[in-house]
């Protein structure tokens, strides 16, 4: 029997920037629920290591080529003959409000967060209309909020935001569904590397930035990956058959937050609110 032949009845999704963090947790949580999983990114390495622990299976490709997404899209294709889920996972973020912030990493960030999406969006959509299937964006609590000295990142988010739930509107009639998720801080890779720098500059420990950054959330901790991914693998399945253009916070509260009140909030004290 042929892998398109024995996978024919499961559900067949793609995560982008599936070999780190979010991308690498959602991977899991979708093999784990019996569904085929096709995970891509530019390092083969990590893509290697999260294959052999979830089963998904790699794709190396550079989404931000002009070529990239319709590669993918023909390599799922060609070995399992369908898609069924669309995570649009892959981010980066350069800082630099928008006096300092450089034109090139400004271009950078619009390519990777906002016009390979689009690109992918645009290849897939006549499979995902075909097996009347779903997409879920992973965005950011900076697509609702604003954070400082970040205005690209913050931008280009809220822009993809709106880029899915053109989806989900344009398509819905098909019975292709779209939704964003909005994470705030969350604990990966790239989040780590975000709260070293803040550690070197407060001189305190990488768990201790952690809290800091997170004082003022409700929950007053980072979520894990693993939380973000359960709500995207719900998002895909039929239990959410009736959600569409859904932008969810996966935030721990933080966007809910009034910032005016802080002062008034006994638990978050002046000098973790105070850069």
């Amino acid at each position: 029997m042929t892998d398109h032949e024995s996978s024919s009845e499961r559900a067949v999704h793609i995560v982008t920037g599936g070999g780190t963090g979010i991308g690498a947790a959602t991977a899991a949580a979708l093999a784990a629920a019996g569904g085929e999983v096709v995970i891509c990114g530019r390092r083969p390495d990590v893509l290697d290591a999260v294959a052999e622990r979830t089963g998904a299976h790699p794709v190396v490709v550079d989404l931000q080529t002009t070529h990239g997404a319709a590669d993918l899209i023909e390599a799922t294709l060609a070995r399992f003959g369908r898609l069924d889920g669309l995570v649009l996972n892959a981010g980066i973020v350069r800082a630099g409000t928008v006096a300092d912030l450089a034109e090139a990493q400004w271009k950078d960030m619009v390519e990777t967060n906002l016009t390979a999406p689009f690109r992918l969006l645009h290849n897939a959509l006549p499979h995902l209309v075909e097996s009347r299937g779903a997409v879920v964006g992973v965005g950011s609590v900076s697509a609702i909020r604003a954070s400082a000295g970040t205005c690209g990142y913050n931008a280009t988010k809220a822009g993809f935001s709106m880029l899915i739930q053109s989806v989900a509107i344009d398509h819905g009639p098909s019975g292709v569904r779209a939704n964003v998720v909005c994470p705030g801080w969350t604990r990966t890779e790239m989040a780590d590397a975000e709260m070293a720098e803040l550690a070197e500059e407060r001189r305190i420990g990488v768990d201790e930035a952690y809290q800091l950054a997170t004082a003022a959330v409700p929950l007053a901790r980072a979520a894990d990956a693993g939380e973000v991914a359960a709500l995207i693998a719900w998002l895909l399945s039929p239990a959410a058959s009736y959600i569409n253009a859904a932008v969810i916070p996966v935030d721990g509260g933080h966007s809910g937050v009034d910032v005016g009140t802080l002062a008034y909030d006994q638990r978050v004290s002046l000098s973790s609110v105070h850069r």
